[in-house]
């Protein structure tokens, strides 16, 4: 079988950069440059809606030369038609301003004036198909929420690429980028999970999303489908498995998240049962808290956050749901041990002594004080292992006596998550003997990202013990 001839695309960055063609592309892009640069003003940089004007008077002339509308003579007819056509403009440009712009558009030769009618030229009218074009994808791009303009922006890809890739037009690397921008929205999505379920009003959104995920995996598969007959098709198989995994990841994620939005508000709308089974209880804390990749077990974080929709009174509470995990003092192993010995136990009877011997007991005097630091310092190590102490210590030993705001916000940074790490380093440091705080009347404040719930909370001061500076 004879190996099929396959063209490549149509592309600038291939293109012979001494042709005339190649040229003539590049004098247009360099007219739409000229076009923008002199109309470029303080004013229209300041007020988008200048751009828009600009976009309309264009507009005007471009019906005009299709016929749609009757044609123009002058500069005076283009006035009044703007007025009449875009009257919700409350301040439409002036004569002298239009007249500017077609003395611009006219030196770019985008259009020309001839003795009885102003008509685009066809660089005129591809440039600004291409601006108003852009203008649209711009303004539907903005319409969506933050992981609704990532998955956007990837369907945009997938058309922008069957509208040109497959008629012989490159239009540009739309296969790398439609999967970099599902990426992106996974991350995102990942990263608002919680932020989600706290809110009330996500399952429109949720299952926007969701849909949007499906229509992706379609396209996706139809333009890698594409690509399957290509010889270079063995240079794409990385960018293909990747985008097979990204779009995979991405609906399960997406039905994840819906799946666990719908549970909840069925489990609010299920009459409680009088009765409780202690199996379904036991598999449902073990499926939770060690749940498999985008289960639909909701986790401890899921719950606490979908308790901030506050549907019953007093459920949300003041302030935010922070699960923390604090050292225990008893190991993994000592209550696996304690378990089975439960589990195993069997009361035994001693079996009559014949003869009572009387217990004798030596009194031992014993200094206690090691084995007590001993314990001390080993739950100081366990406690560390879990909670970073190390940049408040670091900020005390340099610093000093410091007070309670000032060492979470230049300990590390103003913003909420830092300050929630640095209070419990704070609260580890005091409960060890570590540090001591001291009440004060006042306290300064600082910029920061993040409010105390109490400000009596901050009206203290922290220091190391002195052994601790020795």
């Amino acid at each position: 079988m004879d190996k099929m001839d396959v063209k490549a695309p149509i592309s600038i960055f291939t293109s012979n950069y001494q042709t005339a063609e190649f040229m003539k592309s590049m004098r247009d892009l360099a007219s739409l440059a000229g076009v923008l640069k002199e109309l470029s003003t303080e004013k229209m940089y300041d007020s988008p809606i200048e751009i828009i004007r600009f976009l309309n008077v264009i507009q005007l002339i471009n019906e005009a030369s299709l016929g749609i509308k009757d044609p123009i003579d002058n500069e005076e007819i283009l006035y009044y038609r703007y007025q009449s056509t875009y009257s919700q403009d409350n301040e439409p440009p002036t004569l002298a301003q239009i007249t500017r712009m077609l003395t611009i558009l006219e030196r770019n030769n985008w259009i020309i004036k001839q003795s009885r009618q102003i008509k685009m030229r066809d660089r005129g009218k591809n440039l600004m198909d291409g601006l108003i074009r852009m203008g649209n994808d711009a303004l539907a791009y903005y319409l969506q929420d933050d992981i609704g303009r990532s998955l956007f922006q990837a369907r945009r890809d997938a058309e922008i690429s069957a509208a040109y890739d497959d008629q012989g037009i490159s239009g540009g690397n739309k296969i790398a980028s439609m999967i970099y921008n599902v990426e992106e929205a996974i991350k995102q999505l990942e990263e608002r999970q919680l932020e989600l379920l706290a809110d009330r009003n996500a399952l429109p959104q949720l299952e926007k999303i969701n849909q949007l995920m499906l229509e992706l995996e379609t396209k996706l598969n139809e333009r890698l489908q594409q690509f399957g007959t290509v010889e270079e098709s063995t240079k794409m198989s990385d960018l293909m498995r990747r985008g097979t995994a990204a779009i995979s990841k991405g609906t399960s994620l997406s039905l994840s998240l819906l799946t666990k939005y719908i549970r909840f508000v069925n489990m609010q709308l299920t009459p409680t049962a009088d009765t409780i089974s202690p199996e379904k209880v036991r598999q449902f804390i073990l499926a939770m808290h060690s749940p498999q990749a985008n289960s639909n077990i909701p986790t401890a974080h899921d719950i606490l956050s979908f308790m901030e929709q506050n549907q019953y009174e007093q459920e949300a509470m003041d302030g935010l749901w922070v699960p923390v995990k604090f050292a225990a003092p008893i190991g993994p192993q000592d209550i696996t041990d304690a378990i089975y010995y439960l589990q195993t136990y069997e009361p035994k009877l001693e079996k009559p002594m014949s003869h009572q011997l009387e217990d004798e007991y030596e009194e031992i005097e014993m200094d206690v004080r090691p084995i007590k630091e001993a314990l001390q310092d080993a739950s100081w190590k366990m406690t560390q292992s879990l909670i970073d102490t190390e940049r408040i210590e670091n900020y005390l030993t340099e610093h000093g006596e410091t007070e309670m705001e000032e060492l979470i916000v230049e300990s590390s940074s103003n913003k909420w998550h830092d300050a929630i790490l640095s209070l419990l380093a704070v609260s580890a440091l005091t409960s060890n003997n570590k540090v001591e705080q001291q009440p004060i009347e006042q306290a300064k404040d600082y910029e920061k990202q993040w409010e105390w719930i109490d400000d009596d909370d901050k009206r203290f001061t922290v220091r190391q013990y002195p052994y601790d500076d020795e």
